[in-house]
């Protein structure tokens, strides 16, 4: 499944429903995530201020978390190949059932990074996610430098 661009939809009455790509919600990740394979509940939450950047935080260990953003802004002409299984796993029935994520790393005295090659998959239907390799990962970085912003003048 070929993502292009992340679609954003209508609100669910749900509070913890990831149909709204803005809205605090429950991810499950069966798989976890690399290095953190035993950790399997999470939230996705945003604050405005920090925008485009939220956090996918340890639902039982709300002080461990990891800063994500959508990987789009990183690189707008980003087209991340979704293998089949990794499709069949989420329960993914087209592109826009699928909200896509890259963890942000910080470098001491570099530019932050984003990994490129293992985005976070979520069914914004059902909350369910996995950290996948998408399928043209040759084309792509896991240190792909995240733009810096403009200072406001």
């Amino acid at each position: 499944m070929k993502c292009i661009t992340p679609i954003e939809t209508e609100p669910q009455e749900t509070p913890t429903s990831c149909r709204e790509a803005r809205a605090s919600c429950d991810v499950r990740l069966p798989m976890g995530l690399l290095g953190f394979e035993q950790i399997k509940d999470y939230q996705l939450t945003s604050n405005p201020e920090e925008d485009p950047f939220r956090w996918l935080r340890v639902k039982d260990n709300p002080s461990l978390a990891f800063v994500v953003v959508e990987p789009f802004i990183a690189m707008p002409g980003y087209q991340p190949d979704i293998p089949e299984p990794d499709v069949q796993f989420l329960g993914l029935s087209q592109p826009e059932d699928a909200l896509l994520y890259s963890i942000v790393t910080l470098h001491s005295g570099k530019a932050a990074t984003i990994n490129l090659k293992g985005p976070i998959v979520i069914n914004r239907n059902t909350g369910v996610g996995k950290q996948v390799i998408i399928a043209n990962a040759n084309r792509y970085s896991v240190q792909h430098p995240l733009p810096v912003a403009e200072a406001a003048a």
